[in-house]
């Protein structure tokens, strides 16, 4: 992860997870009605699950 990708997930998450497809902007966008942790925490691991894993 990019110290930048880091950064712009604790900021603005649904920014963040962007590139990794429509299902994670939108699994991102619904958590924020449970709070900022929530969605915090589930754009870090969907940004680190996606560049972990290199397409296979």
């Amino acid at each position: 992860m990019s110290f930048l990708r880091v950064l712009l997930a604790i900021i603005f998450p649904p920014l963040a997870v962007l590139d990794k497809g429509c299902g994670s902007v939108l699994i991102v966008t619904l958590l924020i009605l449970a709070g900022w942790i929530p969605v915090v925490l589930a754009a870090l691991i969907i940004i680190n699950k996606n560049e972990t894993c290199h397409g296979y």
